[in-house]
């Protein structure tokens, strides 16, 4: 069994480092792909998500994708496009639908921002603008109607932005459960690694004995 952790836009690979750390107290090994070193050259989602997938197909056995936000859409991706390698999926403060308007104002920010702020994540202003402005296109409504492995869809309390989209998430993913982390914002890999490794736990383990009990 494989257990992959996907960062969101604003992250990278250390993001995950002390949830990483807290699973190995349950004997849980997990990768966190740095997604930012995936990809050669320009990076926009299509990419992004090519890169991801040839990653994913690297590893051996069944996979367990954990992804907040940007890594929850590749997350979903996959998982439609590759169901039998997919034990179950975790989404974490992932948008269901984005805000045109907000996208708009966003966009103007991002192209005010002095481009050091996001040589720190790792990646070009362009790049960056580029792969907001063509993850904002990704049909998610069309796509989670198609995901039929089991589902755990995750917000931090103080997400307030996504609380509406982990709803709909819910209600349109069959095979789902729906958890609110408390204490945490819509960076819960980060404000509150205890209680989303004791989720994560609770989650893995219950699909494991589901798979034993066939």
């Amino acid at each position: 069994m494989c257990y992959i952790l996907v960062h969101g836009l604003g992250q990278d690979d250390s993001s995950w480092n002390r949830v990483s750390q807290k699973l190995k107290a349950y004997e849980i090994e997990s990768k966190t792909p740095n997604l930012w070193t995936l990809s050669q050259g320009k990076i926009d989602v299509q990419i992004l998500y090519q890169a991801f997938c040839s990653y994913c197909n690297l590893q051996n056995g069944k996979l367990n994708l954990c992804g907040i936000s940007l890594g929850g859409i590749l997350a979903m991706r996959y998982a439609v496009d590759f169901p039998k390698k997919v034990e179950s999926l975790v989404l974490i403060g992932t948008p269901y639908q984005f805000p045109k308007i907000l996208m708009h104002f966003q966009n103007i920010i991002f192209h005010l921002m002095p481009r050091r702020t996001f040589t720190r994540l790792g990646i070009s202003k362009s790049d960056f603008i580029r792969l907001v402005h063509t993850t904002s296109q990704v049909d998610i409504p069309s796509l989670v109607k198609k995901i039929s492995i089991p589902t755990l869809i995750l917000c931090g309390e103080k997400d307030k932005a996504n609380h509406k989209s982990t709803k709909l998430l819910y209600q349109c993913i069959a095979n789902s459960q729906m958890k609110v982390i408390q204490d945490a914002g819509h960076e819960v890999n980060q404000d509150n690694p205890d209680c989303l490794v004791d989720v994560l736990v609770s989650f893995w383990t219950s699909q494991k004995e589901k798979v034993q009990d066939k």
